[in-house]
């Protein structure tokens, strides 16, 4: 890091990266990241494709760089990126260390944005369930809409996540909820032949005569798949059969 005592820019920007503490910060130099601040690296400053450094480290996991940064008065809430936030980067990628330390220092536990809509979807659909009763023990949302399959029940029922589904269940998510390209979530998990899971929301009410979505209703997803079980559970639960 001789460079730097040679009158570099620390906060010159440009390149892949945006700049030298976001690239440093991403890949886990603590040492440099250091340096950088020590030297007035912009804590805060936005570039690049992750949009700042606390959300380059928080997306890879970097609990070290993560507090370094967060010790220099890195925004927790900042915006940027593809995943708009740190707290949803994190989420998203299942590190459980990172996301309790950007709640701890007030992240923004319902903050919406990005392409799953906020923290608590993205940890549901990729089936991070430490990080998911984290979130929702910091009071995020069960039923908040947004993102492609609608809402986090939905995005957890339709990947098959059993454990996070119970988890949303028990927090109170809307089993009837409407929305995303099945319109609700029992059709979702029927599609899929995920029988444990729509197990789960026929006990705890859902309509297995909704209309509307892909398939139309519940029991033509599953007849449409072959999913025999499934198909078994919806005709003991009332579907009908004749429905168009």
């Amino acid at each position: 890091m001789a460079t730097l005592y040679k009158g570099a820019d620390v906060n010159a920007q440009g390149g892949k990266y945006g700049n030298a503490l976001l690239a440093a910060s991403l890949t886990d130099h603590d040492q440099v990241v250091r340096m950088l601040l020590d030297k007035g690296a912009d804590v805060n400053a936005q570039g690049g494709g992750y949009g700042n450094a606390l959300y380059a480290a928080s997306s890879r996991g970097h609990g070290q760089v993560v507090q370094m940064l967060l010790d220099k008065g890195a925004d927790v809430n900042a915006q940027g990126g593809g995943y708009s936030n740190a707290l949803y980067a994190a989420s998203s990628r299942g590190h459980d260390q990172v996301v309790r330390m950007l709640l701890d220092e007030g992240a923004d536990v319902n903050a919406q944005r990005g392409i799953y809509g906020n923290a608590l979807y993205a940890a549901s659909s990729s089936g991070h369930d430490q990080v998911v009763r984290m979130l929702l023990g910091k009071g995020a949302d069960v039923n908040a809409q947004g993102g492609r399959y609608g809402n986090a029940l939905r995005a957890a029922s339709e990947r098959g996540y059993d454990q996070v589904v119970q988890m949303l269940l028990d927090k109170g998510a809307d089993v009837n909820a409407q929305g995303g390209k099945y319109v609700n979530v029992l059709q979702a998990a029927s599609s899929r032949g995920h029988d444990q899971v729509v197990r789960m929301l026929l006990d705890k009410g859902a309509d297995v005569n909704a209309q509307g979505g892909m398939y139309g209703n519940a029991l033509q997803a599953a007849s449409s798949r072959g999913h025999d079980q499934v198909v078994r559970m919806l005709l003991d639960k009332g579907a009908d059969v004749n429905a168009q």
